[in-house]
């Protein structure tokens, strides 16, 4: 599956930069601010699809003794750089749009027409490449591609109400929208980013519903020291202290059960016997406290 992915991104990459080159000829030749922002967007675009291709390729490589968590933040790597290209694009096509407003030109509708129709095709086919993305970084890079054909369309709409209309403000006000909507998404993805890097418990988990299941299984007194985190938004971790009644290996196939139920596929655990004392204070912490104040 994996393999295929960065392929998919490569022919995303390859469409989109011949198509941004056409769109950058297209908008300086019909005036439209719509188009020649589409295209500082989609040359953005594929400048990160081809960041991500290498990324994304070198997430693939296997643990080694640099890396032994692997490779896969590279991918959440690739989607920063992403997130950032396109909030700079954003930013500087809401500028020019204002200006436009301010001071509207003629635009060319015909010319438009033609190229949108062009831009929704080929922005629908690298979406179809793309649509299937696991990861966090070609989950960006579809949604761009998602968000090129939404631009396209309301491009294209928007160069026959013109047509139809003679209103030249229109062309600006469409890709102030389009600027909006990706800003907004950028946001989305800068928060995912940043609960990795921030070792967050990844957000479809409920850590207290994983205690309670681990509780359930006999023999098992306590669960402590849990840590859970994602090495990507897809792959997790977690290590944690479990105090059974007596020493037996079985506990931790038990437990592996229910955190693979958990989508935590790879995790370490350390038993304690009841008559043990944790050796990291943060386990008794509270306990010690009250044993000093004599």
């Amino acid at each position: 599956m994996k393999e295929q992915t960065h392929k998919n991104i490569l022919i995303a990459f390859i469409l989109n930069l011949g198509f941004s080159i056409f769109e950058l000829i297209g908008g300086f030749f019909t005036n439209s601010i719509a188009i020649l922002s589409d295209s500082i967007h989609d040359f953005g675009d594929a400048i990160t699809i081809g960041v991500s291709y290498f990324l994304e390729k070198k997430s693939l490589k296997k643990p080694n003794s640099t890396y032994t968590y692997g490779y896969l933040r590279y991918s959440v790597l690739g989607s920063i750089l992403t997130t950032s290209i396109l909030v700079g694009g954003s930013l500087f096509v809401i500028f020019n749009s204002l200006k436009r407003l301010i001071y509207p030109i003629v635009v060319n509708y015909n010319g438009m027409i033609i190229i949108a129709i062009f831009g929704f095709t080929i922005n629908l086919i690298a979406s179809y490449f793309t649509k299937d993305g696991h990861s966090l970084n070609q989950k960006a890079v579809n949604l761009h591609m998602l968000e090129d054909v939404l631009g396209w369309l309301v491009v294209l709409i928007g160069s026959f109400l013109m047509k139809f209309t003679n209103i030249n403000i229109i062309d600006p006000i469409l890709s102030l929208g389009v600027a909006l909507f990706i800003l907004y998404h950028c946001y989305r993805n800068i928060k995912e980013i940043g609960n990795i890097f921030l070792e967050k418990i990844p957000q479809d988990l409920d850590l207290n519903k994983l205690k309670e299941e681990l509780l359930k299984i006999r023999g098992i007194k306590d669960i402590h020291h849990i840590h859970i985190w994602s090495l990507d938004g897809n792959n997790n971790f977690a290590t944690l202290h479990a105090v059974v009644k007596k020493y037996d290996s079985i506990y931790k196939t038990q437990i592996k059960d229910i955190l693979k139920n958990f989508n935590i596929n790879h995790s370490t655990i350390e038993l304690e016997d009841e008559k043990e004392n944790c050796l990291n204070k943060d386990c008794k912490l509270d306990l010690e406290v009250h044993h000093h104040h004599h």
